[in-house]
């Protein structure tokens, strides 16, 4: 018989729930004493990268050999990929104006208000939408055609997330486009390939757990979650509202899609491509 060994998922509930917590606390720690808050959007990657591992130990015996270990190292993989970019654009930089400015609204004390808002907040999110890397390793369902269309998904959406980011990277490197938009690859084609391709990641994984409906309704709230982050939380809108008095943005936006890859629209004429 095959199912979800819901007893031993729920200690890996509270453990990963735990570790999760201590990334984050200890992150906050090393933020502190250094001055530098930003250092968190590294630590987020890396939180996922513990509750998968973490999930893994403890699911042996428990799930299914080849969901645990898929699942694992697909969330590693991602986990560790964004941490890694983040880390390297981060570097030489000093701390990112999203923290200056929340941390100035801070009523009381502004440490122990960016350890609530900031760290013990993107701890209980790691846990919340960890949820279906936690649940498919406690399946005994052996891999079947949905979990091979998870990975697709996974695999397409890391595709863009990453491919995304590099042409970015190399794009900003390059002094002749200092002061341009950035329309090109797929750029060109959606404005937040990275921010696609995150919520193709989790709805991939998501897939993975999907092996009975109980599991799948018990799970759904984390790529729900993750896309509305992406698109109408932290991600896509904040991102979108410091572009916007930009020249040039506004003709971007009107010929490229906003979140689903779509081909270009027609340029609008007379609009500038130059930013200041």
């Amino acid at each position: 018989m095959t199912g979800t060994d819901w007893g031993a998922l729920g200690v890996n509930l509270a453990v990963a729930a735990a570790t999760a917590g201590a990334v984050l606390l200890a992150t906050f720690a090393i933020a502190v004493r250094r001055g530098l808050h930003r250092l968190v959007d590294i630590a987020w990657g890396l939180a996922f990268a513990a509750v998968a591992a973490v999930t893994w130990l403890l699911s042996a015996g428990h799930g299914d050999d080849g969901r645990r270990l898929l699942v694992a190292a697909a969330t590693l993989l991602w986990g560790l990929r964004l941490a890694a970019h983040i880390a390297h654009r981060s570097r030489g930089h000093g701390e990112d104006p999203r923290y200056t400015a929340l941390l100035a609204k801070a009523p009381g004390n502004r440490t122990l208000y960016a350890l609530r808002t900031v760290y013990l907040g993107q701890a209980a999110l790691v846990w919340l939408i960890s949820l279906p890397v936690q649940a498919a390793s406690y399946s005994s369902a052996p891999l079947d055609a949905l979990a091979y269309c998870g990975l697709a998904l996974w695999a397409t959406g890391l595709v863009f997330e990453a491919v995304g980011d590099r042409q970015l990277a190399r794009f900003k490197a390059n002094p002749t486009n200092q002061g341009r938009i950035m329309d090109q690859g797929l750029w060109a084609w959606t404005r937040h390939p990275n921010y696609f391709g995150d919520s193709l990641v989790w709805w991939g994984l998501y897939l993975l757990a999907c092996t009975a409906w109980q599991p799948a309704l018990a799970v759904l709230v984390s790529p729900v979650l993750m896309t509305l982050l992406l698109t109408i939380g932290s991600g896509k809108r904040l991102l979108e509202k410091h572009m916007a008095h930009r020249p040039g943005y506004t003709a971007y936006t009107a010929r490229t899609s906003g979140f689903l890859p779509l081909p270009p629209r027609k340029a609008v004429p007379g609009k500038p491509e130059r930013m200041t």
